[in-house]
């Protein structure tokens, strides 16, 4: 069985040829004979005319969606959506929202769906906005949400709810929530607010409280793992095009022009990697992941000078957390972190400006005018574009869908174009970065023709580092995984179900295309895999 920090915040299940679900808590895994209700949905003139909308207590979702035929089936996390029984009845829902962290594209738009989630799918009409982040459950007044009051607030920038950073005093935001007879927690935030998350919901289990807090993962960098992407971070790609856009009208309009365009990236270039790919007229993308030099030969001056001889003018995009192993002056700060435990960072852009002007001032080589243009603020502050508001809007409705269900102490996650739920303890286990090994920054390498400032011992180092495990890479025995598993079969509470014969049966009429097969036999198929999620948990 694959081991957690914490046993409570994730259930394994085990299946055949190497199926594991990491499936998230429920109530009834803390709180005995919980009585359920009829889903409001049921009488929901909008979900009336859906085929199948309540999703199956056996949907799950991979997370890996490339496999070879004969390898192992890999991790599955569980399909969000609604339940055909609630464990809340609507009338006693008190839930609330809060925001944390910096601020991002499409909060205000995740805000209004959850309020508007509840009332108009649940006929939930008590939802609290918490005012000022986490310190605002014990020192900051509350807000009244209504679907009149969010009824405009997406197209707004920043959130209506206040944030900021720290302030998580785990006793004190528990006793507020059973203080207020809150019993709904929706917790937005990027990694360190999900790991404060998972902390509160640690808290409220070991009280024994029905409560359930669900989080949706922001962070404008896309340095969450697991997930797809995050919210917010098409917005900011769209918008960071008009900084690249001046930045190329300003350093085309003169000689050896230079344009530096300075973009969110603490530690994950995805931004700036996803900018220059959409915009064509960037000369060079630098990242946190990958590492370049100044001076040299194949440095960074040498190919400013080589492009700068070929076209007269260049742009270069640099994420704000590249380069600073480079600093040599004010180390001190680099130790220093926010409130939220974030690194303070130097400003790189500012840095690297003044060394290519150095550099060619020293020189003498050539003339150059260098504009330096940092956008961040500007990006961050504005709504969320059209893409934007629809993912928000699902995230939400899956966490309303979610609590509602029972489920509590997960992250809600878009996994290979599914949303589904996922343990607290995988959002915040690691952050996601560009792999420099991978197709996509390679692509960016063809697109600007830009070097990769990798030795060939650094690129060898850079393919080991981020070498996948030999596992997920070998087609296995699918006996074999299963004689290794039986040794690891994990704690029989998390198991119990119903027959899957009985389930087989009662699927057949709705048994998916054979096309979605093709190249396998269907019934061998059947045979071989046949409900290999067979040991979820069942929700009476």
């Amino acid at each position: 069985m694959a081991s957690s920090d914490s046993d409570s915040q994730m259930k394994i299940v085990l299946g055949e040829c190497g199926y594991i679900l990491e499936d998230v808590p429920h109530f009834s895994d803390y709180i005995p004979n919980l009585p359920t209700y009829p889903n409001p949905l049921r009488s929901n003139p909008a979900y009336s005319v859906v085929k199948q909308y309540f999703v199956h207590m056996d949907d799950t979702v991979p997370q890996k969606v490339v496999v070879h035929k004969d390898g192992p089936r890999g991790v599955h996390f569980r399909r969000a959506g609604p339940r055909q029984k609630v464990y809340f009845n609507s009338d006693q829902v008190h839930a609330c929202i809060v925001t944390c962290g910096g601020l991002c594209p499409g909060l205000n738009t995740v805000i209004r769906e959850i309020v508007c989630g509840l009332s108009y799918m649940y006929g939930v009409n008590r939802v609290l906005g918490i005012d000022g982040g986490y310190r605002g459950f014990y020192s900051k007044n509350t807000i009244t949400l209504t679907p009149k009051v969010v009824n405009d607030i997406h197209k707004r920038g920043g959130t209506i709810l206040g944030t900021s950073r720290g302030g998580h005093d785990t006793g004190k935001i528990v006793d507020s929530i059973q203080d207020r007879g809150i019993n709904q927690v929706y917790i937005i935030g990027g990694d360190g607010t999900q790991r404060g998350a998972a902390v509160i919901y640690e808290e409220i289990r070991r009280r024994g409280l029905k409560v359930a807090i669900a989080g949706i993962p922001k962070t404008i960098d896309n340095d969450i793992p697991v997930i797809d992407k995050s919210f917010g971070f098409d917005t900011a790609v769209e918008e960071a095009q008009r900084a690249i856009n001046a930045a190329h009208v300003e350093s085309e309009s003169i000689e050896n022009g230079i344009g530096v365009v300075k973009l969110m990236g603490r530690y994950s270039g995805f931004i700036a990697m996803y900018a220059t790919l959409a915009n064509r007229d960037v000369d060079c993308c630098l990242i946190p992941e990958s590492p370049f030099y100044l001076e040299g030969k194949g440095g960074l001056f040498e190919f400013i000078e080589k492009r700068l001889k070929e076209n007269g003018h260049m742009v270069i995009v640099i994420a704000e957390g590249a380069g600073q192993d480079l600093f040599t002056e004010s180390m001190q700060a680099i130790d220093q972190k926010d409130a939220s435990g974030n690194k303070l960072l130097q400003d790189v852009g500012l840095w690297i400006s003044h060394k290519i002007k150095d550099h060619f001032a020293r020189k003498n080589k050539m003339p150059i005018n260098l504009k330096y243009i940092d956008p961040t603020y500007m990006i961050r502050a504005i709504p969320s574009n059209a893409s934007d508001n629809v993912y928000c809007t699902l995230l939400a409705q899956s966490a309303v869908h979610g609590a509602m269900a029972g489920y509590t102490g997960f992250t809600i996650g878009l996994v290979n174009g599914r949303h589904t739920y996922i343990p607290f303890n995988r959002i915040i286990e690691r952050q996601n970065k560009v792999v420099i090994t991978d197709r996509m920054w390679a692509r960016l390498l063809s697109s600007t023709n830009q070097p990769s400032f990798l030795n060939p011992k650094d690129a060898d180092e850079a393919k080991k580092a981020e070498q996948p495990p030999t596992q997920l890479l070998e087609a296995e025995n699918c006996n074999g995984d299963d004689e290794t598993e039986k040794a690891e079969q994990p704690p029989t509470q998390w198991l119990e179900e119903e027959n899957c014969n009985d389930v087989d049966e009662a699927e057949k009429a709705g048994q998916p295309p054979t096309q979605l097969l093709e190249g396998d036999n269907f019934k061998d198929e059947q045979e071989s895999g046949n409900h290999a999620d067979n040991g979820i948990k069942t929700e009476n």
